[in-house]
């Protein structure tokens, strides 16, 4: 199931990286380009949930979109985080904290879907949370504005990226934990 709608979409969220990136690099004023990245970012991200819905609804769920779901979100978030650093919009301790965690926990459910211990690392609520805020914070931290001439984005955008620092930690914490018997059983042996 390579070219399903679903994966399709999923696919969309990697080719997104390259445009999002350049749209900070093309001849238009600081704010267009802001507006235009933050909303490329939304949609985009927006298809997250949506290919996921269909992939349900359609009957066209597969490993390699279980797989490649995950990744295309990393990489967008990734991405995005790095331009924002660039751009001094995000603090680089951020971005570290955030894509070291992703490296980590990738590589520990790698390792205990290959030991057949990946139910003890399966997604979590925390995750869930720790992503949501990052997709709130992200393009507030695009937008770098005021919002309906009321909220500035780069405040709050600031707020919840360092929130989900924190939750990033809290969430890298309790998938060690859940799999600390497992790898104590792995090393004893």
């Amino acid at each position: 199931m390579f070219w399903t709608i679903p994966t399709l979409m999923t696919w969309t969220r990697i080719v997104a990286i390259p445009l999002i990136v350049g749209v900070f690099y093309a001849p238009l004023a600081p704010a267009t380009c802001n507006l235009i990245a933050t909303v490329m970012f939304i949609v985009f991200a927006a298809t997250d949930w949506l290919d996921g819905y269909l992939a349900r609804k359609l009957d066209q769920t597969s490993a390699f979109g279980a797989f490649l779901d995950p990744v295309a979100d990393k990489f967008l978030v990734c991405a995005s985080l790095l331009v924002l650093v660039h751009m001094q919009r995000a603090d680089v301790f951020v971005a570290l904290i955030i894509i070291g965690r992703e490296i980590a926990i990738s590589a520990l459910r790698e390792w205990m879907a290959q030991i057949g211990a990946s139910k003890s690392v399966a997604v979590h609520m925390l995750g869930k949370l720790k992503t949501t805020v990052q997709m709130v914070a992200i393009p507030f931290l695009l937008y770098d504005g005021r919002l309906f001439n009321i909220v500035d984005t780069g405040v709050w955008g600031t707020w919840l990226i360092w929130l989900a620092a924190v939750l990033t930690v809290w969430s890298m914490v309790y998938y060690l934990q859940k799999a600390l018997p497992e790898i104590r059983a792995r090393v004893s042996r």
